[in-house]
C-alpha cells in the first residue's frame, strides 16, 4: 500500500487552485465537478514524482469556510532552500507564518506558511 492523497475541504476552489498552482509550484492534475451532488474536487500535486501523495482539494457548493478543529496538524512539502522558497511565497501574496530558520533544538531549516483557508504547511530543506 502507499500513500495516495489528503483531501483538504476549501471555501473557493478557484483561490486554493491558484495558492497551490502558483505559490508553492505544484501542478493541477485533474477535477471533478458532481453538481447533482453539491461538490467540486480538484487534484494537485507535483507531477514529476508519479509515486507521491497528492492533495484533493473539496468544495462543497455554498459553503466558504470551515473551523480547523484541534487534530489537525500541518501538511510537510520538502524544500530545497527554505529562505528562498518563503521569499517568492512572500513576493506572490502568500503568508509566512514561521520564518525560514532551524527548528528548535536542531539544525533542520524549517518554516510555516498558510493557504487560503488557514491550513498549516511546513517547508523542510531538504537535498532530495
Amino acid at each position: 500500500m502507499r500513500l495516495l492523497h489528503t483531501m483538504l475541504r476549501v471555501g473557493n476552489l478557484q483561490k486554493s487552485i491558484d495558492f497551490y498552482t502558483q505559490v508553492l509550484g505544484m501542478q493541477l492534475l485533474r477535477t471533478t465537478d458532481r453538481p447533482d451532488q453539491k461538490y467540486s474536487l480538484a487534484f494537485v500535486g507535483y507531477e514529476g514524482n508519479p509515486h507521491q501523495a497528492e492533495i484533493e482539494l473539496t468544495y462543497n457548493y455554498g459553503v466558504e469556510s470551515y473551523e480547523m478543529g484541534s487534530a489537525f496538524g500541518h501538511l510537510a512539502l520538502g524544500a530545497k532552500d527554505v529562505y528562498e522558497t518563503c521569499n517568492k511565497i512572500k513576493s506572490m501574496g502568500g503568508t509566512v507564518t514561521r520564518e525560514a530558520g532551524p527548528v528548535k533544538g536542531g539544525n533542520t531549516i524549517i518554516a510555516f506558511v498558510t493557504d487560503p483557508d488557514g491550513y498549516k504547511i511546513e517547508l523542510i530543506q531538504r537535498d532530495d
